[in-house]
């Protein structure tokens, strides 16, 4: 048993390890005290604040830089890989908040809570990145989960909004279910909730172990529910559709990147040494993940349905970077992540520009014409579309290159060419969106308006999507710089 003089060492020494989360929390808690105070019309101060906290986190995070610590006896690790995903987590933020204050006062929704809850989501993220313990990646886990339940289901009068937060907290409380499952046979197996410590236990049982093998798939499966992997999808398309449509970019771009980091953390760590039992895994959820989302898409009429399975097919070509498992692989895989988030949410901020008193504005049909009434609106969401597609000259292109080379580095060619094929049923459902803003005859002559928040959101997603797909270097350099230690790890 430790002393209380040697708790208090290890608090003070590891209290500068989680300054970023500590000044979201705080924020976060300050939203919530001084929103009371504020009349309604006044309630855009919020997001002011939470803005501010974002960028206070930043600022800490970038202290960071070039660290590489534990702390709280070995149970956070901060290293490269937690840098590269908390400038990530919080990129992704600061865009959700800015494209939620309009959305919002349309709503008739403009609370504290809804800020207040995003930051504390992001604290959980963070925490994901950097947790090297099973009970600190599992608290941080459910820290974001509980976050986004109270926030799909933000729309109180909403019945989709409703229904949705429902199906994800009883799908996301029988994935954590399974998930802690899992962790509780790897703490049997190694004596240790130390990722290192269980690590070292593994590779010392035979490579088909039953027990390995078990904590392994329940992992996998508490895992795969949480980025929406084929056969643990099913909740994605209601989310996104009852979700507010900005809570809807954030659950699919942050939640996924940070599943995708506690994913990567877990895999790389205490399952390496039994990769050769989950590489055949993934292979194959990934290829069922493709297919699935791609051809569901299809038929779609609904725009956040339709991508809510284009989500899901993106998940699959993230996994193969798992399957190639190289640093091309790795690299791509931190690459794809990040040019996601910025096309994804710049898509979805079009979609928002349509919603306005007596119209949500998330159908196929409410695009007609956007071209004629919205021309900036419209040019925007064709590059975000052509991105998502993996079109050059875009970021969504070189993620999906990166992708596939790593597979054809490794020997992986027939997964390769399946992914390279899988593009073109993208492209098809990606262009009805096109045919409808920019070949359909006007059926509401409303022109959509940009508020100056969103006007800066979308300006700095077509930015990046542009920027990385052009001119692709600086970006490629951040996500090998992303995946180098946890690789060597």
């Amino acid at each position: 048993m430790p002393t209380w003089a040697q708790f208090m060492d290890a608090l003070w020494q590891g209290l500068p390890l989680i300054k970023p989360q500590l000044q979201l929390t705080l924020w976060g808690i300050g939203i919530l005290l001084t929103d009371f105070f504020l009349e309604q019309r006044h309630k855009y101060w919020n997001a002011i604040v939470a803005l501010i906290g974002v960028a206070f986190s930043g600022v800490e995070l970038w202290r960071l830089r070039g660290v590489e610590a534990t702390g709280f006896n070995g149970s956070i690790l901060v290293d490269s890989f937690f840098i590269y995903f908390g400038f990530l987590f919080l990129a992704a933020t600061a865009l959700v908040i800015l494209i939620s204050v309009r959305y919002l006062e349309i709503e008739h929704e403009h609370r504290g809570e809804y800020y207040a809850l995003m930051l504390f989501a992001t604290v959980g993220m963070m925490f994901m990145a950097s947790g090297y313990d099973l009970i600190t990646l599992f608290i941080s886990l459910e820290t974001m989960a509980l976050s986004f339940y109270i926030l799909v289901g933000f729309l109180r009068q909403e019945r989709r909004s409703n229904e949705g937060a429902l199906k994800y907290l009883l799908l996301g409380a029988f994935s954590s279910g399974i998930l802690a499952y899992g962790f509780s046979i790897l703490y049997g197996l190694s004596g240790s909730t130390n990722l290192g410590d269980i690590a070292n236990a593994l590779a010392m049982r035979p490579l088909n172990d039953i027990l390995v093998l078990l904590a392994m798939v329940t992992v996998s499966a508490g895992l795969f529910f949480k980025i929406a992997a084929v056969p643990f999808h099913m909740w994605a398309p209601d989310v996104y559709e009852g979700a507010p449509t900005s809570i809807t970019a954030y659950v699919s771009v942050a939640s996924k990147a940070a599943s995708f980091a506690l994913l990567m953390r877990l895999f790389l760590v205490p399952f390496w040494p039994v990769r050769a039992n989950w590489e055949m895994l993934f292979g194959a959820v990934a290829l069922a993940t493709m297919t699935v989302g791609n051809f569901a898409a299809l038929t779609q009429t609904n725009i956040k349905r339709l991508l809510a399975y284009s989500s899901i097919a993106h998940v699959g070509y993230i996994l193969l970077g798992m399957v190639a498992m190289n640093q091309t692989g790795m690299q791509g895989m931190a690459f794809y992540l990040f040019a996601y988030a910025f096309m994804t949410i710049g898509a979805f901020t079009v979609v928002i520009l349509l919603r306005r008193k007596g119209l949500i504005g998330d159908e196929l049909e409410d695009m007609n014409g956007l071209i004629y009434r919205n021309p900036g609106a419209a040019i925007l969401m064709l590059i975000f579309l052509l991105s998502l597609a993996g079109i050059p000259p875009t970021a969504g292109f070189m993620g999906k290159w990166l992708i596939f080379w790593g597979l054809i580095q490794t020997g992986h060619y027939y997964l390769a060419i399946f992914a390279a094929l899988y593009i073109l049923p993208a492209v098809y459902y990606y262009l009805r969106i096109v045919v409808h803003m920019w070949m359909t005859d006007v059926t509401d002559p409303v022109r959509p308006t940009i508020s100056p928040a969103q006007w800066v959101a979308l300006a700095a997603a077509v930015i990046i999507v542009l920027g990385a797909g052009l001119y692709p270097e600086p970006f490629l350099k951040l996500a090998t710089y992303s995946v180098i230690l946890p690789l060597a790890r």
